[in-house]
């Protein structure tokens, strides 16, 4: 190929474009403040969140691979009644699907506690509380609901007490037993509503105050006036409490003491043993075997269950092994573990309506809900997402009551008990580097997906508060907050367009800043991965493409980045292409297109993109050039991590800090040559070579320090000097990193680039 066959057009050379400031109304203007001319290669490879990454944008990929993806198909199933119930090891009886399971009033029937003695497996600690409660006849049990507490008291009580064991009214607090209402030689077990310990006493007749009276809080004295009470009667008691401050409190009192769970596949072979006695040899290990399998598991939705799950799960195993239920019917009965455990967390989370009494419960609510948006986030961001939360909800409920924050309330050990949750060592990705946090995620796959689900779909004016909080992390420029809100924005829009819409995604849109248009763009591409909701955000996005409103049309073109609006890679470059044409030379636009059109070269299908750049070079418009220009001078230094998508390229991932041609070379072989003919057409025409050779030493020096990105350029720069001018200006740019004073480039790394480009004379 000759000099001339590899030189620009004759229209490309030297032509400089028209500044957007320069128009008529600007001439003669002497006094007038002159804008700047904006060269739009100058800006190539810029996030539109700002700068070359910017707060915005780094680690973006990272919080996107992280997150909760409730959007992706999923079964939804009601919640089946019929069935036995347990209160962990615990059997109460039946209930049919209609009805509530019944709450045993008085004595506890000999029967269930010789149920008990079947099925009951012991707590690790369990002798230890068996002496406390010898010594003192008073024990405090804590641990979350659904962990075996109430069936480790009723054993415990049962075998001190000579199996006769009553349940206190739970409406009655500690302070307020009497000696009348002890008996004898017998066991008490008294269990506490998750309210902080606080009661609040009912007025007697004739009290005409309007003050509120003061909530009691139980303390070690309330305790040593119950245990010398049981004591006077030889009698045994058990307060069950609930994980939390209170719990926390009274773990380091003398009767407290923590009660965890037993293991589940112990609690669940002793409910299959007696559940399957008289079945045929074999059905037991058959049942086992079938609760370990992918899919039931996968059904669950819980990394680890509880006992109450457990000896329910027990009960539908047995079922099946019994042919009365189908495969499917298990699964069914499987997947509405989680939504109940959703359902119990969040019903009548507002009582008594009222605040303050309503807001360690809203607080807890609004924990979950944030655990359920930042799973896997860090804890700190997580927390202070859940405080604004809580202030949400709580001005929603007495918009005249003032809210504040406690300052020393649960711990941050003990908090994700609430949520049934943990605290593990994790990092964060900030685009060059990664730092260590302490990151928090559900117990289970399933729950974020049901906490949301249940919180939208059952509770309407909840809505509200968490639409107003999603805008508000929306808005945030730290990528951990924003991209985590807008993906969770996006499944509530899937769930209810209309409303999510006109909430949510709409008031995101309009916003004149760079950070809401790009959540509302993600929200736009999570909510079209249901195939219900793509027409309706493929429409929307097509008209915000055609507006004259400029936050509407940044938005629509960022979302066309992440393909699913369109439907595929070439639908979403048709609607680029579309806009582009439209406006003249407008800067902002293309430097966004370009932004789009680098994410979908970081797509799973970036042969349909360099295909369909070439062709617009053919095409010879100036606008549709300069898309092409742009978009490969951003490839020489805008970092993999900045162009995220929602569609998994996990090829991708380990280049997350290297540009994007360095991630294409490594993942995409196959391309280097056609990649090479538009970087070498880039470099070669005038108004775009000055800007893009710039770009090229910047890439150069980075590949500098990394073996294998070095390794690549080096294959690559034959394909960009196969032309004598084209050696020429690489070799004059190599000359220029070594000399300069300030960051002279690797020499040995240099020699091994020069030997490179002497190498494509011989092509």
């Amino acid at each position: 190929m000759s000099d001339q066959d590899d030189s620009p057009p004759q229209d490309e050379k030297n032509e400089e474009p028209q500044s957007p400031a320069s128009g008529s109304e600007n001439s003669g203007a002497d006094t007038a403040e002159q804008q700047p001319e904006v060269n739009p290669f100058e800006q190539a490879g810029r996030n539109p969140l700002g700068g070359s990454g910017g707060t915005g944008g780094a680690g973006t990929a990272h919080a996107a691979r992280r997150t909760f993806a409730p959007g992706r198909a999923e079964r939804t199933y009601e919640i089946r009644g019929d069935g036995q119930v347990f209160e962990g090891n615990y059997f109460i009886g039946q209930f049919g699907p209609d009805s509530s399971p019944p709450v045993v009033q008085g004595s506890v029937p000999q029967e269930a506690l010789k149920h008990l003695a079947d099925v009951y497996c012991e707590a690790s600690g369990y002798h230890r509380m068996k002496q406390l409660l010898r010594t003192d006849g008073l024990l405090v049990l804590c641990g979350e609901s659904g962990s075996g507490r109430k069936a480790t008291a009723l054993a415990l009580l049962s075998e001190l007490a000579d199996n006769q064991v009553t349940r206190l009214d739970p409406s009655h607090a500690v302070h307020e037993i009497s000696e009348q209402m002890i008996e004898a030689g017998a066991g008490h077990l008294l269990e506490l509503p998750p309210d902080d310990g606080r009661r609040e006493p009912e007025r007697r007749r004739g009290e005409t105050h309007t003050e509120p009276r003061r909530p009691s809080r139980l303390s070690e004295l309330h305790l040593d006036r119950f245990s010398e009470l049981l004591r006077k009667s030889h009698a045994y008691g058990v307060v069950l409490v609930e994980s939390g401050d209170l719990a926390d409190r009274l773990l380091r009192g003398r009767y407290g003491m923590y009660c965890p769970p037993a293991p589940a596949e112990e609690v669940l072979h002793r409910h299959l043993r007696v559940l399957l006695k008289g079945e045929p040899d074999g059905a037991l290990d058959s049942a086992r075997a079938l609760a370990v399998r992918t899919d039931v598991t996968e059904a669950l939705g819980l990394d680890e269950l509880r006992p109450r799950e457990a000896a329910r799960l027990a009960d539908h195993l047995a079922r099946r092994q019994k042919d009365e239920l189908s495969d499917e019917q298990l699964l069914d009965d499987c997947a509405t573990f989680v939504r109940a455990q959703a359902r119990a967390w969040f019903a009548g989370a507002d009582r008594p309506g009222t605040l303050p009494e309503a807001l360690p419960t809203l607080s807890a609510a609004a924990f979950r809900i944030a655990v359920a948006v930042f799973n896997g986030s860090a804890y700190s961001l997580t927390a202070e997402a859940a405080e604004l939360l809580a202030w949400e909800l709580a001005v929603t409920l007495d918009p005249e009551q003032p809210v504040g924050r406690r300052l020393f309330g649960t711990h941050a050990e003990i908090r994700p008990m609430v949520a049934r949750s943990v605290l593990e060592d994790g990092e964060i990705d900030l685009g060059d580097t990664r730092v260590p946090m302490r990151a928090i995620r559900f117990q289970g796959e399933g729950l974020a997906t049901a906490v949301l689900r249940e919180v939208w779909h059952g509770y309407h004016n909840v809505r509200g508060p968490m639409a107003r909080w999603l805008r508000i992390l929306c808005d945030d420029p730290r990528p951990e907050v924003w991209v985590r809100a807008s993906i969770a924005a996006g499944v509530l829009c899937s769930w209810d367009w209309i409303y999510g819409f006109g909430e949510l995604v709409r008031p995101m849109a309009a916003l004149d800043n760079p950070v809401p248009q790009m959540a509302a763009a993600t929200a736009l591409a999570e909510a079209a991965r249901d195939a219900k909701v793509q027409p309706a955000v493929k429409s929307l996005v097509k008209e915000w493409a055609k507006s004259d409103d400029d936050a509407l049309l940044a938005t629509a073109v960022l979302a066309h980045g992440y393909v699913l609006p369109a439907g595929s890679v070439g639908a979403s470059l048709d609607a680029l292409v579309s806009v582009v044409r439209r406006q003249d030379d407008d800067v902002d636009v293309l430097g966004t297109a370009s932004f789009s059109v680098m994410r979908l070269l970081a797509s799973a299908e970036p042969e349909t993109v360099t295909g369909r750049l070439s062709e617009w070079l053919k095409d010879g418009r100036r606008r549709l050039a300069n898309l092409v220009l742009i978009s490969m001078i951003g490839t020489l230094t805008m970092r993999t991590t900045y162009l995220w998508g929602l569609t998994e390229v996990p090829e991708l991932e380990p280049y997350d800090a290297q540009p994007l041609l360095i991630a294409l070379l490594a993942t995409r072989p196959h391309l280097t040559p056609e990649l090479a003919a538009l970087l070498r057409h880039t470099l070669a025409t005038a108004r775009a070579g000055e800007t893009a050779l710039d770009e090229l030493g910047s890439m150069l020096r980075r590949a500098s320090r990394n073996e294998e990105a070095l390794r690549l350029v080096c294959g690559f720069l034959p394909l960009l000097a196969q032309q004598r001018r084209d050696r020429d200006r690489l070799r004059s740019l190599l000359e220029d990193l070594v000399r300069d004073r300030d960051r002279p480039l690797n020499k040995a790394a240099a020699s091994r680039m020069w030997d490179a480009v002497g190498e494509g004379a011989d092509r």
